[in-house]
């Protein structure tokens, strides 16, 4: 690899050449003459292509929601979640934290629970004391998304604001979003001191607490009886049918 000197340094393909930006300086190296692949990096290729496209859906379904600032590390934590399955199973993200520092669990010790009528239940429970926090502002985000059509349905929230000085005696919120595709649902927790929400990492957590995947309907199939070979049905008379048995 070789350093940049030029008055515009560039990143991404230039002929043969290719430019990026590592540390802070910008590099260039050549693009390789022949590129071979065996049958297991072409699969390991497709498989990380469809996790990082799905892992890219979900981040975005919950971006305009968000107020605690996620970790640089996030899009490539959530895409190795989703690696092993080629993103096929989704329900392997719950747990998986915004912010790698802190998780929900440093102020819920009983974890949130999805019911399958679409309602989160917070357990009742003694919460934590936190030093110089007096509130918690709890907020569920809650996304519908159809990844068979790479689309976001619908995303809404609902903010809870917790007394710390008060006891907890859980809280029930509705999360059911009509439409198609998959729930998934995250918990934001931001720890408040007068009034304004903390900027301190220990005190900022959001994690996908649930993950309801789309109901399918049950498939009947109809079962055909095979005709008997040795009988004829003739001469019907007042629906009563003679019967002719074939030796």
């Amino acid at each position: 690899m070789a350093q940049q000197n030029s008055i515009l340094p560039f990143t991404g393909k230039l002929g043969n050449l290719i430019g990026y930006r590592r540390n802070g300086k910008f590099l260039l190296r050549s693009m390789p003459e022949i590129v071979r692949q065996t049958r297991g990096t072409r699969r390991a290729a497709q498989r990380f292509g469809m996790a990082s496209k799905k892992g890219a859906l979900i981040r975005h379904a919950f971006y305009s929601e968000l107020d605690v600032c996620h970790d640089k590390s996030h899009i490539n934590r959530l895409t190795g979640i989703l690696i092993p399955s080629a993103g096929n199973n989704i329900k392997s993200i719950t747990g998986f934290r915004f912010n790698k520092h802190t998780g929900t669990d440093r102020f819920f010790i009983q974890a949130p629970q999805l019911s399958a009528d679409g309602i989160l239940h917070i357990p009742a429970q003694t919460l934590p004391v936190c030093k110089g926090i007096t509130s918690l502002e709890a907020k569920v985000i809650v996304t519908r998304i159809n990844f068979a059509t790479h689309q976001v349905v619908a995303t809404e929230s609902n903010v809870l604001v917790i007394d710390l000085h008060e006891s907890f005696n859980g809280a029930v919120v509705s999360v059911d979003i009509p439409g198609k595709g998959a729930l998934v649902v995250t918990l934001q927790v931001r720890g408040v001191q007068d009034n304004i929400p903390s900027r301190n990492t220990r005190y900022l957590a959001a994690d996908i607490v649930a993950v309801q995947l789309p109901q399918t309907l049950p498939v009947f199939h109809k079962q055909v009886y095979p005709q008997p070979q040795n009988i004829l049905y003739t001469n019907y008379t007042h629906s009563q049918p003679s019967i002719i048995l074939r030796e």
